[in-house]
């Protein structure tokens, strides 16, 4: 059962008991949206008209979702450099084969990076996803210095005039302090070059409440400009999507529904809304 449905369903059926409400309280929290969201929903349906309770959840959940730009950059006359990082095992690294499908498929020039190199199996995935899309990787020796690929990317797309230049970083959270000097070197490598235009990070829906620690550690390692949410599909397990987008005010940019290369989507707030209840 979607996200709400259940909430407005007993609130449509008549008076709703403590014993419900604790239940209806329990389901929400079991769906990764957290205690704090929880109770703001609650609180808020309690105080509407039964027949008001959708638009009254609508309402609140509207009001924790950023009224940032969700949109990539635009095509310009530089190189456009877009950072894709996460922790492995999220996503990471087919979500960065399915931007560049789908940047491709718009007409732009588009370049890979596989700053990955602490897995051979990250930067084979890669390739095998660049050869079915017709585009080129970078590619460095297993555990190389991300940062000298990454070098060598920005060289290449501002040699060739490439539109834009995707990177898949390294997934490690061994601790925050390599996390940072890791993806600071890469981003201080690419910026002398060219800026770094966006920088997405890569969250796995099914990953519950822990989705937000690595949100945060992310955010505190570099400038996250924007969320990837992958296994979304409207279900319960979403709800960590919008708990992620509350907390940190990071907007979600796309969502990825499936393993093909086309299943990545713009992320759009009103049909999201609209999906917890249906």
């Amino acid at each position: 059962m979607s996200l709400f449905k259940r909430l407005v369903t007993s609130l449509r059926s008549g008076s709703v008991s403590a014993n419900e409400w604790d239940q209806i309280r329990s389901n929400l929290i079991s769906s990764d949206l957290g205690v704090k969201l929880v109770d703001e929903v609650i609180e808020k349906v309690k105080s509407a008209k039964p027949d008001d309770a959708k638009a009254a959840i609508t309402q609140v959940v509207s009001n924790w979702l950023s009224d940032k730009n969700r949109n990539l950059p635009e095509k310009c006359a530089r190189v456009n450099t877009v950072l894709v990082v996460g922790v492995n095992g999220t996503g990471k690294t087919t979500s960065v084969a399915k931007l560049a499908n789908r940047l491709k498929s718009d007409g732009n020039s588009v370049l890979l990076a596989a700053a990955d190199t602490f897995r051979a199996a990250a930067t084979d995935q890669l390739q095998t996803w660049a050869n079915r899309i017709g585009i080129e990787v970078v590619t460095g020796e297993v555990n190389s210095d991300p940062a000298s690929v990454a070098f060598s990317a920005i060289s290449k797309a501002t040699e060739l005039k490439i539109n834009y230049l995707i990177v898949d970083t390294a997934g490690r959270l061994h601790t925050k302090q390599n996390l940072m000097d890791e993806l600071g070197k890469v981003t201080r490598v690419v910026e002398k070059h060219s800026p770094i235009d966006e920088v997405l990070l890569v969250i796995d829906a099914t990953t519950g409440q822990n989705g937000i620690n690595q949100a945060l550690t992310f955010i505190e390692a570099v400038n996250v400009t924007g969320l990837v949410i992958t296994k979304l599909d409207g279900s319960a397990k979403g709800g960590i999507a919008l708990a992620i987008e509350k907390m940190t005010s990071v907007p979600i940019k796309f969502i990825g529904t499936g393993e093909a290369i086309s299943d990545l989507a713009p992320f759009d707030p009103g049909s999201y809304i609209a999906s917890l209840f249906d």
